[in-house]
């Protein structure tokens, strides 16, 4: 797949496929690493090239990078990697809003557990799942879907040098900007599903919770926490992605003994997982104070981040649920990553991050 003919809005040089050896000359692919790289000219190719050629892995589904099936594969992907496993942990989810909102009665993650368990029985654990299961399903396929897509068109702004000397800009680029967009989608959503959780007798799920919500305060009242969100993804959205991007390069430059694309499918899932993993402990940190100031304007009608702030106080916004989060984002990052890698292996694609750019000799 070559754009030496044409200028692509689309950048061209961040991966190479398993053809990107043969006498084709390519001037845009894609390695392994989902990282800028220059591809070098037909007269600068030796018999050895420094492009990574893609894992032969996947069910034999081939997909043409930056066609519209790329981003369709990786819009799929991130409705499968976010929907899922935030859903999974609605219960871990319902106990740190309660924890933030009312840390009287919900002293601990053991003591949050048991008075859920004792006041809702086993099924108010899940509490909150429908919501949920929809918003971060639309906020993944626009995370990982504008992704890909700002990632690379970023890259051609900057050209093939500039690409992969700041490679790790570009990524906080993408990533900031495709949140942007995600929490558009998923604002409405958490908005209901923090009521749901929080405020006992509001409403059983999205059903009734929506038009409860639009009723009282108008549509508007499910955007009202639109600010703050966007204070909470897009830190951790930026560390989410670039943080991933670099860990696992350095994973494969420095702990994994075997190059990546000699590794196993297992193998790099596995990298995938512990980087997703590290990653998220990263973005709990980051992102913390602005999920408790979420979790308390969803739930106060009219109140303010003074209010959050005043109630709460600096510290509080910082730690309240934080041990919780960790574990909780760890998880969910790490899952994310792997599930994301996986279908991008069922479809013929290479999994995320590996290898650095490689300079033109």
């Amino acid at each position: 797949m070559g754009f030496s003919d044409r200028k692509s809005l689309i950048p061209s040089f961040l991966y190479s496929t398993t053809s990107a050896s043969s006498s084709k000359n390519v001037s845009t692919a894609m390695d392994g690493s989902s990282q800028p790289s220059i591809s070098p000219s037909s007269s600068q190719m030796t018999e050895k090239s420094f492009l990574i050629p893609a894992p032969k892995e996947g069910s034999g589904y081939k997909v043409e990078m930056y066609s519209p099936a790329f981003y369709a594969a990786s819009t799929v992907g991130g409705i499968l990697s976010c929907g899922l496993t935030h859903t999974a942990v609605t219960p871990l989810d319902l106990v740190k809003c309660n924890m933030q909102i009312d840390p009287a009665k919900y002293k601990s993650i053991s003591s949050g557990f048991g008075v859920l368990l004792k006041e809702q029985g086993v099924r108010g654990l899940s509490k909150g799942w429908a919501p949920t299961l929809l918003g971060y399903s639309a906020q993944g396929a626009c995370k990982y879907g504008f992704y890909e897509y700002f990632k690379k068109y970023y890259s051609d702004l900057a050209g093939p040098e500039n690409a992969v000397k700041y490679k790790t800009l570009i990524y906080l680029a993408g990533s900031a900007s495709a949140e942007v967009i995600a929490d558009v989608a998923l604002c409405p959503f958490e908005a209901i599903k923090v009521r749901v959780q929080t405020q006992p007798g509001f409403a059983r799920g999205l059903s009734d919770g929506l038009p409860k919500i639009v009723k009282a305060e108008g549509v508007a009242g499910l955007y009202k926490g639109i600010v703050p969100l966007w204070g909470r993804q897009i830190p951790y959205t930026m560390m989410k992605f670039a943080s991933f991007e670099n860990i696992v390069e350095q994973l494969y430059k420095h702990v994994i003994p075997t190059p990546k694309d000699q590794c196993s499918s297992t193998m790099q899932l596995g990298v995938s997982f512990a980087g997703g993993y590290l990653a998220g402990i990263l973005c709990a940190v980051v992102s913390h104070p602005a999920d408790n100031l979420v979790s308390f304007l969803n739930n106060a009608k009219g109140a303010t981040v003074g209010d959050a702030v005043n109630k709460l106080g600096l510290w509080g916004l910082c730690t309240r649920g934080l041990p919780l989060r960790i574990f909780m984002i760890g998880t969910l990052t790490g899952a994310q990553w792997g599930i994301y890698d996986s279908f991008k292996v069922f479809v013929g694609l290479p999994t995320t991050g590996g290898a650095p750019p490689a300079a033109q000799k």
